[in-house]
């Protein structure tokens, strides 16, 4: 991968500690920005990334993304869409680039889109909805 020392790896010990690593990195426009390298772990049938792995990712990135004001609010994905342009070869990183396209007090509205180097594999939108604590 390129410049690492750029990039910081996100702790997880459930699913994340299975499929990744995955990295993020700090901006400070407030998008999110995670990318992954692709191992053969990663494959499908086909040899190319399952297309699983890069839902993984996209809904991890949109989702740290949309709470970053409050890192610690609770949230639940309640719909991810994601389109696939172009399948990613192992061996490749897969970068994602988030944004957060309108809040409200309960839901947050994301985009995500991936690319591999200045390739664009796919899009992704979701919703996130803010779970207060009682």
């Amino acid at each position: 991968m390129n410049n690492e020392i750029d990039w910081v790896e996100e702790q997880d010990g459930g699913f994340i500690k299975l499929v990744g690593p995955i990295f993020h990195q700090t901006t400070s426009d407030g998008n999110g920005r995670f990318r992954f390298h692709a191992e053969a772990k990663h494959k499908n049938r086909a040899s190319y990334v399952q297309g699983g792995m890069l839902m993984t990712l996209a809904d991890r990135a949109m989702g740290k993304t949309a709470r970053q004001g409050d890192p610690t609010r609770a949230q639940a994905t309640v719909q991810f869409d994601m389109q696939f342009l172009e399948p990613v070869k192992i061996g490749e990183t897969v970068d994602i680039s988030c944004t957060v396209v309108r809040e409200t007090r309960q839901l947050v509205f994301m985009r995500g889109e991936l690319f591999v180097e200045d390739r664009h594999v796919a899009s992704a939108h979701g919703v996130w909805k803010i779970i207060t604590r009682r």
